[in-house]
């Protein structure tokens, strides 16, 4: 059965090694680092570092030799205060409670900074995707989709892809939420043109990227035509950077 619950603070830790260590340590030691600077008072803070809510469920898939392996997923829910929660759904094998809801944080800081009415949440399966068939992602996909389904909605929680996911990933979630809730298109974002998807989201996230240089480079007294780029990765992310950097 799914489980849902209130996420627990961890206790501080002085040593940045030890904290950077855990993920969720290390965004909250940073988010208190920047909480400082803006002089935001304590009560705010206990309550922004903490994720609203946190999900973890079995996800079953028989696999296409037979055998039955059971997976964990999880969706955490950061902080839905400026608008439904908002963010992506991760396959990978370090895709681990702490990983989510450090990126589930991120997320909610993401969509205040650029000021759009979202709030912040990430998903994830602890898995290797590469090692599946597509009939194994399917089954793996619709099931995680199913158990969470009843804390996702247009106007509450909207999935999107995100490392290992893609546009037909998005495409099962959203049949598999469909054919429990009713044909909802919405329900996911980055999903195939075809079914309602939106042109230019592949490169949306590396030309946001390119956004935010452009408007650091004036503060940070850098010029970019000068500029020499760093480029860790090259998923979707990193090559889409590489072309527009």
């Amino acid at each position: 059965m799914p489980e849902t619950a209130p996420a627990a603070e961890l206790p501080a830790d002085s040593n940045l090694a030890a904290i950077e260590a855990n993920p969720f340590a290390a965004v909250n030691h940073y988010f208190d680092l920047g909480a400082t600077a803006a002089g935001i008072e304590h009560d705010y803070r206990v309550l922004l570092k903490l994720p609203y809510r946190e999900m973890r469920v079995e996800v079953p898939v028989r696999m296409d030799n037979g055998r039955l392996e059971v997976l964990i997923g999880y969706r955490v829910q950061h902080n839905g205060a400026r608008g439904p929660y908002k963010g992506g759904i991760r396959f990978h094998p370090s895709a681990d409670l702490d990983e989510i809801r450090a990126l589930a944080s991120i997320m909610t800081w993401k969509t205040a900074v650029v000021d759009i009415p979202f709030g912040g949440a990430k998903g994830g399966i602890q898995v290797d995707p590469k090692r599946m068939s597509q009939n194994e992602l399917k089954q793996m996909t619709r099931r995680y989709t199913q158990h969470i389904s009843y804390i996702l909605g247009i106007n509450r929680d909207i999935p999107a892809p995100d490392m290992n996911t893609n546009a037909q990933i998005m495409a099962w979630m959203m049949d598999a939420y469909g054919a429990k809730h009713g044909y909802t298109p919405g329900i996911v974002t980055g999903k195939p043109l075809e079914l309602g998807g939106s042109p230019g989201r592949e490169p949306a996230t590396a030309q946001g990227l390119a956004f935010v240089l452009e408007a650091a480079a004036p503060e940070l007294d850098f010029k970019l035509q000068d500029a020499r780029v760093a480029i860790q990765g090259f998923g979707n992310v990193g090559s889409w950077a590489a072309r527009i950097l």
